[in-house]
């Protein structure tokens, strides 16, 4: 696959390659590998600039910013690794980046880690200690409304905290169910949930994504934040649905078709095959 026009640009650090644990899924060959493919395609890339604790403390409490500023937890999906307080910090910068680019109407996506939609206002887990995308949402677009589109396989618990009963805001997630975090299983107000069962495939994914898309239409947004996750396809070792590549370009397409600036921020999936899985999705936003 490759590209006829000049593609998004890329948000991206290799500094933020520099954590890792042995055996953990999230480990930094999905992105270093990812980043040499787009660089292959002929991607522009940029490099972001941390975040501050004013940022954080948009969408987390004092105590949850302390917490991972001083390494004082133990939660084995999400570890206190070293400089991990300032790796967080550069990840969330990468989101506000990529938030800036789409107010000037030009879409983008932020290759960053670690990802951000567990992280509730209160609490990191699930691989994330801040969530990057309604930081970079908050801080950027005051005053204007926005929708979060959520395709990772898990559902986005930390952006559906964060964001709930907020004015200007939708939050939709399409998501694995039953699956971790087990929440995600109804919506009101502001927040539209979509569950899924393990084995779901393409055809019944994008007929679910094209309801959501509806909801998206009439609430009607200025901007369109999209947490990116992967991990819905069929070769992914951690959860049990069956998107295939192609299925990740008309995502893509179906989003670019809602006709708003787009920035995306990467979220989970864990495959081998990633780095051809967001070059298919990005093919289809920049269709």
């Amino acid at each position: 696959m490759s590209y006829c026009k000049a593609p998004s640009p890329v948000i991206y650090d290799k500094r933020c390659l520099e954590y890792c644990a042995p055996g953990h899924p999230e480990r930094p060959e999905r992105v270093s590998e990812t980043a040499a493919l787009l660089k292959r395609e002929k991607f522009s890339f940029i490099k972001p600039s941390p975040a501050d604790d004013s940022d954080i403390l948009l969408s987390h409490s004092v105590e949850l910013l302390e917490t991972v500023k001083g390494g004082d937890f133990l939660e084995p999906d999400t570890p206190a690794h070293e400089n991990i307080y300032e790796i967080a910090l550069l990840s969330c910068g990468g989101a506000v980046r990529a938030a800036e680019l789409a107010k000037e109407s030009k879409n983008s996506f932020s290759l960053m880690r670690p990802p951000g939609h567990h992280a509730t206002r209160d609490n990191l887990m699930g691989f994330c200690y801040f969530n990057n995308i309604t930081i970079a949402a908050l801080k950027v677009f005051k005053g204007k409304k926005v929708a979060v589109i959520d395709f990772d396989c898990h559902h986005g618990n930390g952006t559906e905290d964060i964001l709930r009963g907020r004015k200007n805001f939708l939050y939709v997630s399409l998501h694995q169910s039953p699956g971790y975090p087990g929440t995600g299983l109804v919506s009101s107000g502001n927040i539209m949930n979509f569950p899924l069962p393990p084995g779901t495939g393409g055809g019944a994914y994008l007929g679910a994504l094209g309801r959501a898309l509806r909801g998206v239409e009439e609430f009607n947004p200025d901007y369109i934040g999209v947490s990116a996750g992967f991990d819905s396809y069929r070769g992914d070792p951690l959860m049990a649905m069956a998107l295939d590549e192609g299925d990740f370009g008309k995502i893509g397409a179906m989003i670019k078709g809602l006709g708003k600036p787009v920035f995306s921020v990467l979220e989970g999936g864990y495959s081998p095959d990633l780095p051809r899985l967001v070059l298919a999705y990005l093919s289809g936003l920049d269709s």
